[in-house]
């Protein structure tokens, strides 16, 4: 069992910065692929960003460029740092691991965070 708790969320202006910090449980954070994912009012969870036990790395369109995730295996901890947020940005983001390799659906990640919200005022 892997449980992951996320921080870092909160009410920023647009064009501001936030860094987003996932903490896992366990022994094999190194193994898993982790993932970020967001959710606003009314719409399906959509893929943000991913990183694979190799250290590559994997963007949304609509983040690329702006949005960084990083990860340190000896803390256990995956990181999302997002600069020139916009309104859009608004959701809750979540926080997944997936023993497989990585993909952009939600379904097949096994384990969860519980979410952090983030708001971007216009």
């Amino acid at each position: 069992q892997v449980q992951l708790v996320e921080s870092g969320g909160g009410l920023v202006q647009a064009g501001g910065s936030l860094r987003l910090s996932c903490t896992a449980s366990g022994r094999t954070f190194s193994s898993y692929t982790m993932a970020w994912f967001r959710q606003a009012p009314g719409k399906e969870r959509e893929f943000v960003a991913g990183i694979i036990r190799s250290g590559s790395t994997y963007y949304a369109d609509s983040v690329k460029g702006r949005f960084t995730i990083s990860r340190d295996n000896a803390k256990n901890t995956v990181y999302l740092q997002m600069n020139s947020l916009k309104p859009e940005d608004t959701a809750v983001y979540y926080c997944a691991a997936n023993w497989g390799v990585l993909v952009r659906d939600p379904a097949p990640y096994d384990y969860w965070g519980q979410g952090t919200q983030v708001t971007v005022s216009s």
